[in-house]
């Protein structure tokens, strides 16, 4: 787990400069906060509001990325007013939090804006729970929303600005559909259902922390589409509360409310998550439970008792998801693994069109954004595939096939990168023999796909004169041994039904 935190790939330092510049945005939203003179609850809120802005919005472009945060508090404070106005009427503040659950996750069929705006109206539900908000306090929550979204808004677009793709949240166009054929309807009958388990069971745990329960039934949902990626998420956000919450034992409980190590340990907290999001749900779940600890920890009443609290209702809702996923409209695994590997398939041989054509002196050709684009859809072939390669599968063949095709896929984006990097290079100039070998990259990926007849078993020799060609070569030598896995002897699929 450590190895894949620290040793994972961070090309142009993306994963630390996206850390940093969040710990700077919510660092400023607070201070401008506390200069506002807003409370340690509108200091909250604001900082809360401002991590949420920082880490949803994930649209491909600057521009939808500014539309995506300008819409942030059309959404947050409309559902932040409903929050506070129910506080005192259990069952409507209840029912109204699953229909935001649903809304929440049903919105990501509009894509990573959907998606943001889903993630944000929820959360700002949760912190209205959390914080225990009231009618009378709203003018200051507001103000502290607004004023904190609008300071994450600069340093994103003019303070810290720079371009930063995150994975799809939306599924390929092969798992959409109509009604409940379609993904994220389905999902969103899930988590609706997940949640009304964890809310019952959570009030029967605890009267007053059971919000806990819906959040984490939540956030097992955010970005998973199959249920067997949810069952290892599920897994993953229990172990994570656990290793956070003894690390809440040992650290912050010691601290009580000493202001200098707090706020360095909330900075650090905020650069964990942002950090580890991308590469390790269990570290970003630890990370978000000292967070929780430290800010219980600010409001003077975190105890071992609180954080023994939170793991019952963390395994409550994580319950509550997984139960969801296997009984309500279940989604299978194979469906979605084979839809991403076969979309990461297409976009290498995008790839590798837009390499050689540079190559080729075409000026218009440009592939380093399809290389980003492959990077995308192996984040999401890899997230797929976690259920196979979790250490408690026991079906030890599936596994060996699918650590095989996370390698090659692996190798694959070595190469096209080696490509890209080469075709970047002024002095390259065109080979003949580019054209041929590309068309054999596309071939192979076409039989890959099912488009074509059967790939060939062995790739041609190398032509080692020309560093495109050798990139070219490796590309369709690991193309052609991903056939093997790709497809057992018997015709059976990679994963079961």
């Amino acid at each position: 787990m450590l190895k894949r935190v620290f040793v994972a790939p961070d090309p142009g330092r993306v994963r630390m400069r996206f850390a940093a510049r969040a710990v700077l945005g919510v660092g400023l939203a607070v201070l401008a906060c506390g200069l506002a003179g807003h409370s340690l609850i509108g200091a909250l809120t604001g900082g809360l509001a401002a991590l949420l802005a920082l880490f949803t919005v994930t649209d491909p472009t600057m521009r939808e990325q500014t539309i995506t945060s300008a819409l942030l508090p059309a959404v947050g404070l409309p559902v932040l007013a409903v929050a506070a106005g129910l506080h005192d009427q259990p069952v409507a503040r209840d029912l109204v939090f699953l229909a935001v659950v649903g809304a929440g996750v049903y919105a990501r069929r509009w894509g990573p804006r959907g998606h943001s705006l889903g993630v944000f109206a929820f959360m700002t539900y949760f912190v209205a729970q959390f914080l225990h908000a009231t009618p009378v306090q709203l003018p200051e929550l507001y103000a502290a929303m607004a004023l904190s979204v609008l300071v994450a808004a600069a340093v994103r677009f003019g303070l810290w600005r720079y371009e930063r793709r995150m994975p799809p949240t939306s599924a390929p166009a092969l798992l959409d559909g109509t009604g409940l054929g379609r993904i994220t309807t389905r999902q969103a009958v899930q988590a609706t259902a997940g949640a009304g388990f964890a809310l019952v069971m959570g009030h029967l745990v605890s009267g007053e922390r059971w919000y806990w329960a819906v959040g984490a039934t939540w956030w097992v949902f955010v970005n998973t589409t199959s249920r067997g990626e949810t069952l290892v998420r599920g897994f993953r956000r229990v172990l994570g509360t656990v290793l956070g919450i003894g690390l809440g034992l040992l650290i912050v409980l010691p601290l009580h409310t000493a202001a200098v190590p707090v706020a360095v340990l909330l900075a650090a907290c905020v650069f964990g998550i942002f950090y580890t999001a991308a590469v390790s749900y269990t570290w970003m779940m630890l990370c978000v439970t000292l967070l929780a600890s430290l800010l219980y920890g600010l409001l003077g009443v975190l105890d071992p008792a609180l954080l023994a609290l939170r793991l019952a209702e963390t395994g409550v809702g994580a319950l509550g998801a997984v139960l969801a996923v296997l009984f309500v409209l279940p989604v299978t695994t194979h469906a979605v693994t084979d839809a991403w590997i076969q979309r990461a398939l297409r976009d290498v041989r995008t790839c590798t069109a837009q390499a050689a054509a540079r190559l080729a002196g075409d000026p218009d050709a440009d592939p380093a954004p399809r290389v980003a684009e492959l990077e995308e859809s192996l984040g999401r072939v890899r997230l797929a595939l976690a259920p196979l390669v979790h250490p408690l599968n026991p079906i030890r063949g599936r596994k060996r096939r699918a650590l095989r095709v996370l390698d090659l896929l692996d190798e694959c984006a070595r190469e096209i990168r080696g490509l890209v990097a080469v075709a970047a290079d002024p002095q390259a100039s065109h080979d003949a023999r580019l054209a041929a070998a590309c068309w054999r990259v596309e071939t192979a990926v076409e039989a890959l796909t099912g488009r074509q007849g059967e790939l060939r078993t062995s790739p041609p020799e190398p032509l080692t004169d020309a560093p495109a060609l050798i990139h070219l070569h490796g590309l369709e030598r690991a193309l052609t041994e991903l056939a093997m896995p790709l497809r057992a002897p018997s015709g059976s699929p990679l994963v079961g039904a």
